[in-house]
């Protein structure tokens, strides 16, 4: 049997999770007793030829971990049925992970196993009917005001920190990964535009994303373009980029950390998910001005992810709710004032009492008129149209 460009003669036993662990569309991706070494980095799409970005690398690393902790490395995998599958899930889901990890290493463990069927390692998938329900955590939801963003940038110790901040908060970048590879030529200032390059999706074909240059980010922008030195490439200091791209992947390291540490001295609680909650909360304010389809473009993801991670109710949408007139109030007050000024009355037309249907006149309810003289009078709920010429339809 060919594996990996190699010929590997199989066991009699079948292939254990060592010699026969396999990626979906990768040429193969053996796993190891030593999960440090388990996934091979020269994993390749073979049809696009597309090598695999480490951090997702490193994610495969976890469920790979797993799944040797709970079935063993010498474990034979045509050995594997549903039901072990399923004790898989229920050992996941008691090692205190948080649901969407839960689900989310499954559909992992089915693009193994799926491979691995479509290798003719084992006859069938027993991870295809395991999943699990991914529940999201609403109280782990925080949206920060702008207000609060404020306080965090006076209490930031250093211009590089405002604009980490900013561009989370104000450009809804994602951090590190983002924020820490915008570069001062992907800024336009004359159309106002900026393109973010966005390594999380580079390999599915959309490398950057087009946002505006929205006027709160500028002001931060405009103020690291004074301090940067001479030749400076990104725009925020290099030395953060380096420490956080690690040779496994894009890591927060002392980011989240000292952001901790900026958020308690600007007098506030740190909250779960430090600059998601700062991503979502842009979202959120944009979605309230712009289309969905605009804000998710400018975001980088879709309207079923913005709807189920991002978007968030505020407390300024209960007092805007509370304290002013909605449409539906407006609509009912509009035919109360009118009664109550022509004091209950139907308004009569100024024709008298002529019948309508004596006069010369067209009804068409789905026609739109053109004429400076003509006019449109209502009678009750009867549209009376007078004297039409050169009618639309």
């Amino acid at each position: 049997m060919e594996v990996n460009g190699r010929l590997v003669k199989a066991p009699a036993s079948g292939f254990t999770l060592i010699k026969a662990g396999v990626l979906r569309e990768v040429s193969i991706v053996a796993i190891g007793a030593d999960a440090n070494t388990s996934v091979t980095i020269a994993a390749t799409n073979a049809k696009e030829n597309i090598m695999f970005i480490s951090e997702t690398i490193e994610v495969w690393k976890q469920p790979i971990r797993n799944l040797i902790a709970h079935f063993g490395p010498k474990k034979d995998i045509t050995k594997i049925s549903e039901a072990d599958a399923m004790d898989f899930r229920q050992y996941l889901m008691n090692s205190k992970l948080a649901s969407a990890t839960v689900a989310k290493r499954l559909q992992f463990a089915r693009k193994f196993f799926h491979d691995a069927r479509r290798r003719k390692l084992i006859a069938s998938n027993p991870f295809a009917e395991v999943s699990a329900k991914s529940v999201v955590r609403l109280d782990q939801r925080r949206f920060v005001t702008q207000e609060e963003t404020t306080k965090l940038l006076d209490a930031c110790p250093n211009h590089h920190w405002r604009t980490i901040i900013a561009l989370a908060r104000y450009g809804g970048l994602r951090c590190p990964s983002e924020v820490l590879s915008l570069r001062w030529q992907d800024i336009d200032w004359d159309k106002q535009r900026i393109n973010v390059p966005s390594p999380k999706t580079a390999h599915h074909g959309k490398e950057s994303r087009m946002i505006p240059l929205f006027p709160e980010l500028q002001v931060a922008l405009e103020e690291a373009w004074e301090f940067a030195p001479e030749g400076a490439n990104y725009v925020v200091d290099e030395h953060y980029r380096k420490s956080s791209n690690a040779s496994n992947g894009w890591r927060n390291c002392n980011l989240r950390t000292y952001f901790e540490r900026i958020i308690t001295r600007a007098g506030l609680v740190p909250w779960p998910k430090l600059f998601h909650a700062l991503r979502s909360s842009r979202e959120t304010e944009l979605a309230q001005d712009f289309p969905i389809h605009v804000v998710t473009a400018w975001l980088g993801n879709t309207p079923t992810i913005a709807m189920r991670h991002y978007l968030l109710t505020t407390d300024a949408d209960f007092e805007r709710a509370a304290g002013g007139k909605t449409r539906t109030e407006k609509a009912v007050q509009i035919p109360v004032q009118q009664a109550q000024e022509t004091g209950g009355k139907d308004q009569q037309p100024e024709n008298g009492n002529r019948d309508i249907s004596e006069e010369k006149d067209t009804l068409h309810p789905s026609a739109t008129y053109q004429s400076g003289e003509d006019r449109i009078r209502t009678c009750g709920r009867k549209l009376i149209l007078r004297r039409i010429s050169n009618p639309v339809l």
